[in-house]
Parts: structure tokens; C-alpha cells; sequence
């Protein structure tokens, strides 16, 4: 081959070789795979387990079900098996694999036998697939178990099969992307042999089972089936190992076709042509379409987009690929597609300009296509039409204002140059009219530029070369002239027109990937379907001027039109059918397609990887090309994506939220639960004591406080309760009043009267001290809460201070005590709800210090504790606060 050698991507090395190296990182998962139970998967797996701890490999068991068989079970004996764990569910006991004692123990390679199972409620994760991924991602390698019902795509073709639906299936990406695959095979016959034996279930279950699922043409079936997929696996390992060493095809290993099509009819039964030898054949069928710098007309690509649909319509993936050398470029495609067979129409001579052309074509295409084979197919059209095929023009797209003008615009030079042709000569006129030729070449298409070159090639003939005012010319000279002048003239203009084409085509290219770049930018800040939504707007009326609205589902999961629309489009009842009709099919609907063409909108699915978002409804009186549908679809894809993104992160938001709820709500039942039982029994049983019997009159005043005692302890849980409600809703806002300390302080300990007993209170105030702007009420309750701590905490019979002063604009309150003080690592954890110092003592609901933080921060101020150096907590108190002007002027 007389191509050049294609240099490698660095692009594609570089992402090729971070692929590798990911891969590497983590454990190889091989699966064994067979067609149903009792082929052997799990004793195959034990056996090769025996055989790779023989070669000194760290090989466990993480889980194998034996299902009581006793061969089976024999293997397990000299593997090290990690017990599993037990979950409790409706009143069962259930045992599933424990994930991090595996994990922990990381070992070369774990068996997990069954890789579809469901866990049991309480585990990590809800599939076993999902434990096995983390393993993998721990660096550990994996065997496991896999039939072929358990696939997710092939569960209801399964269940078509047996009539069995099976519950348990994993995602084919997990099979897909797995580093091994060993199918377990037995013919159908072993299998119920096997059966009969008693050697897969008891013999009760075999004859049901033989019944049922185990019918001769139900296994033949499962497992021709389990056959394919692995040899269709095995196909695609083929291409992607020559994808990635970039080795060129073909390796005739399997039957790979390849249909070249182009703008005509008769690509339309070459598709259908092609799409039967492929079922013949029984192989795969692509179909490539080459971009040139030739323009199309208005019917052509007409013709082309009808291609395309009906390459879709019959199933077969259709690529783009430009490059002036079309037999370069699908010859290229075919090696790196590892394509066996090139499928071309018969070139049809349609005019003189193509007679050369297409015959060259097919001669290149059959000479450089090397081990591939090329059909090359004819067509049915009848001999009458021949004649009028072959001597039809030439199909140019520029209209005829192009050609009239370059006709004016090379007469008026020749008259210019007529004027002056005595001074400068005839043979300058031609270099004036080859420059003015080259000239249109930037404005004009290939008609216009072979006019222009034929008419100026005439007009000097005959006006300027000797003899003028005639076609015949006297020297051998002027004649070779006038040969190499028509023959510049055209090849110049033609060479630069297809230049200025490909120019415009890579501006265009250009300006839409940097457009894609543009939108991905804008959306990658977005934060919030709302702003999505605006930049999708904007971004399509800036790029498309199309207007646009886009409709989104709701939690019902229907699309909702009560959202507000500024995009001025309105949607009758036959719109909104249409859009749910897109919305259901996920596939667009509307003027300009197949699907309910009647209305005035085209509305386009928003599909995402895992969910449909909604649909978009755009006006746009031309249908696409097929450049603009390629570059509409990467917008929309980016758009949807976005969307989905932000779903997903609403729903995560949202799980996490009911996650925190609910474990707010354990806790605080727990908390609560605990404390209003103490204070209730204790009222309950001081006062039937003192109904049911007659005490002594001391005696019964200590069962009155112990009442009043377990009174007020609710009455504070209550306050908590409400203070804490109060700051979730934001609704405390200090009422400041300017208040002298002293008074606090004192209120606060003559509340705490019965609690501060025990210790010895140092209450330090300044004698200056200000009077100063706070909220009475809230800065009470945050001060109790803090010497009611310290009470319960601190030893008996130690010192308990209380410390006020004022100074640059602030006021400072600390409450020091003697007690344990807090761990380290949890003094930033002090002020959260509920929370509680790891063996602190029963009793309270760890919302006081949250509280007293709430109020602090409605203050403007800050609230922080430390440990003392000899022992004992201080809190640090810091609110920036007036004190009042005292005017002291005579």
C-alpha cells in the first residue's frame, strides 16, 4: 500500500496506558459461567483454587454455597474459609459474606461463589456484585460464579424459555468487564443424567426440576445462548486487543462486513442488499459514509439523510469519516474495524467528469484493500435509462447569481485589459485574467470557476492573441499558450475552491466543538436545574436560533407543563400528546420526523445514561443536515447529562437527608424515651405512695421535692425541645435591653440551688463592670445550661467559678469547673445535637450545649471550651456588645 503510515495518537497511548495502569491497581475478577445450576461451576472453581495454593498462591474462601452436594463440599477442606457474618431478618437468622474481614485480611485471590445473590437487609451493599467491586478495589482478586438467567438482558428472554422469572441479576457490565471468563459446559444429556443421579438436588426436587426448568429443549437453548455471549465477548476482546496495539485488520476470524454508501438511491438497496448477506452470513454489518470537500445539493442530502435513517431503521451502526481520498478512508476504517468483507455499489457513469473518477475508484479500492475481500454489487435500473445516465451534466450546487457575476467580473477585466493591451502586451492580459480566475476561485464553487476559466481562455483567443478578432492563432507558441493557460486557469480555481470548501467545512467543525466546549464550561458551574435550564436556552438560541422550551418530569415521574415558560412556545393538547409520546418511546417525535408529523414542534427526548429527564420542544422551519442532527444530538447529549447530574445529586441530597432524619430520629427517641422515663416514674411512684398510704409528714415532703424534682428536670427536656425547634427554624432573634450581669449570674445560681450544694461557687466580677446590651431570656438559658453541666460532671466538693469582664467592645463570660474535662479528639464534636462524651454518665439528651451555642451565635457571638491545665473544662463565651455613654459634662 501506497499509504502513509498512520503515527500513533498521543492522545489515545496516553489514555490507553492510564487505562493500564488503573487496571492494574485493582484485582481481576474471573468468572466461572455456564448455562444453569449443576454444570459444575462451583466444584470447577475449587479445584483451580487447589491447583493455584499449590503454586504458593494466598487463595481463600469468601463464600461458597455447596448446596449440601458432597463432592463439593470436599473441596473446601484445606482452603481457608472466613466465616461469614449473621444479619437478623423477620425473625430469621441469615448469613451472608463478611466483606471487611476479607478485606482486611487481603488475600491473592477470594472465591465468591454466586455473584447475582441479593444480600440480606442490614448489609453494606444491597447485591453481592457490588461487595465483589470493593474487593476489587482493594487489589484482590475474585472467582466467582455466574448462569447465564442471571444476566440482566437475557432474564426475560430467559423466562420466555422456561417460564421461570428469575429475580437475581446483575448488570452485563459487570460480565463484560470481567478480566476472565471459563465457560462450564455440559451437554444436555450429562446435565440430566447428572440430575437423575441425584447429584445437583435431593431426588424429590430432581423429577421437579426435570419437569419444569430442566427440559432438554429449555438447557439446549440456555445453553446456546451461553455460548454466543462468550463468543461474542471473545470477538470483541479480539478488536479491542487490536484497537489498543494498533494492529490492521483483517484477522478472518470472524465475518465483519462493511457497507460504503454514498448520497445516491442506490445506496438505499445496497443497505437492504448488505443487511441480508448479513444474516446469511451470519456476522455483524456496518456502514460508513465518507465526507468530502464536494458540497451537496439541497436533494442530495435529502437523499443522504434518507440513507442514513434507513441504515438505522435495519439495525446497522452508521460512521462518519472525512478525508478527500475516499478509498483511503475506508479502507483505514475497515482495518482498525478489523472488517473481513468491503460491500460497494456499481459506479454508475453518470457524466464525463466521473467517467474517469469512479472507474479509479473501484480499481484503487480493490487494489489497496489487501486481504479484504470487496463485493461490488450492481443495480436493476432498466437499459432505457443508460443514454440519459451517461450523458447527464455535471451536478454543481452554485446557483445562477454565482455564475452570472464571475462572467461580469472576467468581462470587465478583459475590456479594462483591452484598453491597455498595446502598452503591456497580450501575454500580461493573460496573467491579469489567470490572477482574476484564481480571485473567484475564494467566492465562487466549481462552476462558476470552470466558466470563468473557459470564457477568459475565448475572450483572449479572440481579442488579444494575433490575429485578433478571430479563434485561430498563428504561432505554435501563442496555441501551447493559450493550452497551458486553460489548463492553469481551471486547476487553479478548481484546487482553490476545494480549498476555500474544506476551509469552510473545518471552520465549521471548529466553531461547533468549540461550542460543545463552551456549553460543557457554562454547565460544569451550574448549580440547580433552574440554571441549567437558562443556560440550555440561551446556549441553543445562540448557537441554532431556535427557540425552545424544555419540559421536565416530576416526582410521579410525568412530565410537568405547570413550570413557568418564558420561550414565548405554547403546547396545545396534540403537543402535549406528542411530548409524552417522546417522553415514553425516548425517541424524538414532531414536524420533521416520522413519528405524529402534524404539529409545529419537534420535541426531543433528554435521555441520560441511567433515567429520561424530560423532553425539549424546539420551532425550526428546516429540517437538519446531517451535520447539524450530529451537532444537535452532541448538545442535547451534554444538556441531558447535566440534567441527570443534578437528579442524581438531588436524590443523593435528598437520601442523605432522610438518612440524617432518621437517625436524628433513633436518636432523639432513644434519648428522650430515656430521659421522660426517669422523671415519670419517679412523679408516678411519689405520688401513688403518697395516695396509698399515710406517711409522716417528713416523709411526705420529700416525696413532694422528689415530685417537683422530676417536674422540673421535664420541664427543662421540654425547654431543650422547644429552644431547639426554635433555632431549626430560625425563628430566635435576640431582644436586646441593656442588663447588669450581676443580676444574671444570680438568677442563674438561684435556680440551681439543690444542684450547686455540693460545691463551692467563685462567682468573679469586676467592680467597673458595664452594664451591657443583651437578650435576658436566652443568655439565662445558656448560662444554666453551662453550670448545670458543670454539676453534673465535676466532683462533689469542688470549685465551680463564674467569670464576667468587658473590654474593647466585648464581654466575656467563662465557666470553669474541676471535672474530667473532654477528650481531645471530641472537643470540636462538644456543641453538636445530641451528642454525647464516650462514657459520660446516664442521663440527658446532649442538646444543652447545642442550645446554649445557637443562642451565643444569635448574639453575634462565639462560644468555645478547653481543658484546664490542672483539670477540669472551661467555656469561653465572647459577645460584642455597647455598654451605655454616661455624659459627663457639668
Amino acid at each position: 500500500m501506497d499509504f502513509a503510515e498512520n503515527r500513533p495518537d498521543p492522545d489515545e497511548l496516553l489514555a490507553s496506558l492510564k487505562f493500564e495502569e488503573e487496571k492494574s491497581k485493582r484485582g481481576k475478577l474471573k468468572i466461572f459461567f455456564g448455562m444453569c445450576a449443576g454444570v459444575g461451576k462451583t466444584y470447577t472453581m475449587l479445584q483451580i483454587a487447589h491447583a493455584e495454593k499449590l503454586k504458593g498462591h494466598d487463595i481463600i474462601i469468601g463464600y461458597i454455597e455447596t448446596h449440601n452436594r458432597k463432592e463439593t463440599t470436599d473441596l473446601t477442606v484445606g482452603l481457608e474459609i472466613i466465616p461469614r457474618r449473621t444479619y437478623q431478618y423477620k425473625s430469621t437468622t441469615v448469613q451472608e459474606m463478611d466483606l471487611d474481614a476479607i478485606i482486611a485480611r487481603k488475600p491473592s485471590t477470594v472465591l465468591v461463589d454466586e455473584l447475582a445473590h441479593t444480600n440480606a437487609p442490614g448489609s453494606r451493599h444491597t447485591k453481592r456484585f457490588q461487595d465483589v467491586l470493593e474487593i476489587l478495589d482493594n487489589g484482590i482478586n475474585v472467582f466467582t460464579t455466574v448462569n447465564v438467567q442471571h444476566l440482566e438482558s437475557r432474564s426475560d428472554t430467559v423466562a420466555q424459555i422456561t417460564g421461570i422469572i428469575v429475580r437475581e441479576t446483575l448488570p452485563d457490565e459487570i460480565f463484560e468487564n470481567a478480566d476472565d471468563i471459563e465457560v462450564i459446559d455440559l451437554t444436555p444429556d450429562e446435565l440430566l443424567q447428572r440430575l437423575s443421579d441425584g447429584k445437583v438436588y435431593t431426588p424429590e426436587r430432581s423429577r421437579e426440576a426435570i419437569e419444569s426448568f430442566f427440559r432438554k429443549g429449555n438447557i439446549t437453548a440456555l445453553r446456546e445462548m451461553a455460548l454466543r455471549i462468550v463468543a461474542d465477548r471473545v470477538d470483541r476482546q479480539l478488536h479491542e486487543y487490536m484497537q489498543l496495539k494498533r494492529i490492521k485488520g483483517p484477522w478472518k476470524s470472524g465475518l465483519h462486513l462493511l457497507v460504503a454508501v454514498s448520497h445516491t438511491q442506490q445506496s438505499s438497496k445496497l443497505l437492504r442488499w448488505a443487511k441480508n448477506l448479513s444474516y446469511t452470513m451470519g456476522s455483524d454489518l456496518q456502514a460508513v459514509y465518507v465526507e468530502t470537500s464536494f458540497k451537496l445539493s439541497a436533494k442530495e442530502s435529502e437523499q443522504l439523510n434518507k440513507n442514513i435513517s434507513l441504515a438505522r431503521q435495519l439495525g446497522i451502526k452508521f460512521r462518519f469519516v472525512t478525508n478527500n481520498d475516499m478509498v483511503k478512508a475506508i479502507v483505514d476504517f475497515a482495518q482498525k474495524e478489523n472488517i473481513t468483507h468491503i460491500i460497494i455499489g456499481k459506479p454508475k457513469v453518470r457524466n464525463l467528469l466521473t467517467l474517469l473518477r469512479l472507474g479509479n475508484f473501484v480499481n484503487r479500492l480493490i487494489r489497496y484493500s489487501g486481504n479484504i475481500d470487496v463485493y461490488i454489487l450492481g443495480s436493476d435500473n432498466q437499459s432505457k435509462d443508460k443514454f440519459r445516465e451517461k450523458v447527464s451534466l455535471p451536478s454543481f450546487t452554485s446557483g445562477l447569481q454565482q455564475y452570472f457575476i464571475a462572467s461580469i467580473v472576467v468581462i470587465i477585466t478583459a475590456v479594462l485589459c483591452f484598453f491597455i493591451k498595446d502598452f503591456i502586451g497580450y501575454q500580461v492580459v493573460s496573467f491579469g485574467l489567470l490572477f482574476v480566475v484564481s480571485t473567484l476561485a475564494f467566492f465562487f464553487g466549481t462552476g462558476p470557476i470552470l466558466l470563468s476559466a473557459t470564457l477568459s481562455a475565448l475572450i483572449w483567443d479572440f481579442f488579444f492573441i494575433p490575429p485578433p478578432y478571430t479563434l485561430h492563432v498563428d504561432k505554435p507558441e501563442d496555441m501551447l499558450m493559450l493550452i497551458m493557460f486553460f489548463i492553469i486557469a481551471l486547476l487553479s480555481g478548481v484546487l482553490t475552491s476545494r480549498i476555500r470548501r474544506q476551509e469552510m467545512k473545518i471552520r465549521v467543525r471548529e466553531e461547533r466543538t468549540n461550542a460543545l466546549y463552551q456549553l460543557t464550561r457554562e454547565l460544569s458551574t451550574a448549580t440547580g436545574i433552574e440554571e441549567v435550564i437558562i443556560i440550555a436556552k440561551n446556549d441553543i438560541k445562540k448557537y441554532f436560533d431556535l427557540k425552545c422550551r424544555i419540559i421536565l418530569k416530576n416526582d410521579n415521574n410525568q412530565l410537568d407543563y405547570s413550570s413557568n415558560d418564558d420561550s414565548g412556545i405554547t403546547l396545545s393538547r396534540n403537543d402535549m400528546s406528542v411530548a409524552a409520546w417522546t417522553f415514553q418511546h425516548s425517541s424524538k417525535a414532531g414536524k420533521h420526523t416520522d413519528t405524529l408529523p402534524s404539529g409545529n414542534l419537534t420535541f426531543y427526548p433528554l435521555k441520560g445514561n441511567q433515567m429520561n429527564l424530560g423532553v425539549i420542544a424546539i420551532q425550526h422551519p428546516n429540517v437538519f443536515t446531517q451535520g447539524e442532527e450530529q451537532f444537535w444530538d452532541a448538545f442535547i447529549s451534554q444538556i441531558s447529562g447535566k440534567f441527570e447530574r443534578e437528579y442524581l445529586r438531588n436524590m443523593a441530597k435528598q437520601a442523605y437527608f432522610l438518612n440524617e432524619s432518621d437517625k436524628l430520629y433513633k436518636t432523639l427517641f432513644n434519648s428522650i424515651s430515656h430521659e421522660l422515663r426517669i422523671p415519670v416514674a419517679t412523679i408516678m411512684g411519689a405520688s401513688d405512695s403518697l395516695l396509698s398510704s399515710n406517711h409522716p409528714q417528713e416523709v411526705q415532703n420529700e416525696l413532694s421535692h422528689e415530685i417537683l424534682k422530676a417536674s422540673k428536670r421535664l420541664n427543662r427536656l421540654i425547654e431543650n425541645l422547644l429552644n431547639m425547634s426554635r433555632l431549626e427554624s430560625g425563628h430566635i432573634k435576640p431582644r436586646l435591653d441593656w442588663c447588669d450581669i450581676h443580676d444574671l449570674i444570680n438568677k442563674v445560681t438561684e435556680g440551681l440551688q439543690d444542684e450547686l450544694k455540693s460545691f463551692r461557687l467563685h462567682v468573679v466580677i469586676p467592680d467597673d463592670m458595664p452594664f451591657v446590651k443583651i437578650d435576658f431570656g436566652l443568655m439565662e438559658q445558656v448560662l444554666y445550661n453551662l453550670i448545670y453541666n458543670a454539676t453534673q460532671y465535676a466532683s462533689a466538693s469542688t470549685n465551680l467559678r463564674v467569670k464576667a469582664f468587658y473590654d474593647n467592645g466585648i464581654m466575656t463570660l467563662q465557666v470553669m469547673d474541676r471535672g474530667p474535662g473532654f477528650p481531645p479528639k471530641e472537643i470540636s464534636l462538644i456543641f453538636n445535637k445530641f451528642y454525647r462524651v464516650e462514657g459520660s454518665k446516664a442521663g440527658g439528651t446532649g442538646l444543652g450545649l447545642s442550645i446554649a451555642k445557637g443562642f451565643i451565635e444569635a448574639h453575634n457571638g462565639t462560644i468555645a471550651v478547653a481543658n484546664r491545665q490542672n483539670g477540669g473544662a472551661i467555656f469561653t463565651i465572647k459577645i460584642p456588645t455597647d455598654i451605655p455613654v454616661v455624659d459627663i459634662r457639668g
